[in-house]
């Protein structure tokens, strides 16, 4: 009636590990963000971690363009790595799980 019941507990902890392991695998997937005139850079992870930031010394002269072409660059930055990060894990999560009918989450 329910098929193999310990098969899908099986493979959905599998699909966990996967998840898991995934995750940490992001950690090291770096996502550099330049300004369009160069003037600042930011590296973070996949897991939206910040690694670095590289700052022009004219930026340094004036505080309010200089947390304006942080809030820019760093939102840029950080909506890449999101999109890389659930573009990862998606795929995963959909290749890990069983097929339930009905349960179709991931078309």
């Amino acid at each position: 009636m329910f098929g193999d019941m310990m098969g899908m507990m099986s493979k959905l902890k599998e699909a966990q590990k996967k998840v898991e392991e995934t995750k940490e695998r992001l950690h090291t997937v770096l996502i550099d963000e330049i300004s369009n005139d160069e003037k600042l850079k930011v590296t973070i992870t996949a897991n939206r971690t910040l690694k670095s930031i590289s700052i022009d010394d004219e930026l340094l002269q004036d505080k309010e363009m200089l947390e304006d072409y942080l809030i820019l660059t760093l939102n840029k930055a950080i909506e890449k790595a999101t999109e890389v990060h659930e573009t990862e894990i998606a795929a995963v999560a959909k290749e890990g799980m069983p097929n339930i009918p009905g349960m179709d989450m991931f078309k």
